[in-house]
């Protein structure tokens, strides 16, 4: 069965509570206008119950924008083992282009 693209409300979805990365202040207003200008082009990931397993800072620039809803997409096929390393990996992959010039 293929992946459906779901639109929920901003204020349903729920941080993952031990989300190790943070985005500043400028990396949400750059995600805001990459929205702005080419549209909410990558949906969030959630488990069934709409936590986060990916996409925190669209969610935050969502806000910051005042969108009240968004595109989700659900991984329900995932345990909670294979959720925290979706997580992690995720994490790490966000963040090695920048640690490889810095």
């Amino acid at each position: 069965m293929s992946p459906v693209i779901e639109h929920v409300p901003v204020g349903a979805l729920q941080p993952y509570a031990r989300n190790t990365r943070t985005h500043s202040k400028r990396q949400i207003a750059q995600i805001a206008r990459s929205i702005e200008r080419f549209g909410f082009t990558n949906p969030v990931l959630v488990d069934d119950d709409l936590m986060i397993i990916a996409g925190h800072g669209r969610v935050e620039a969502a806000k910051r924008l005042g969108l009240t809803r968004v595109p989700i997409l659900r991984l329900s096929h995932l345990g909670e083992a294979e959720k925290r390393a979706y997580i992690l990996a995720d994490n790490r992959l966000a963040v090695a282009p920048y640690a490889a010039t810095s």
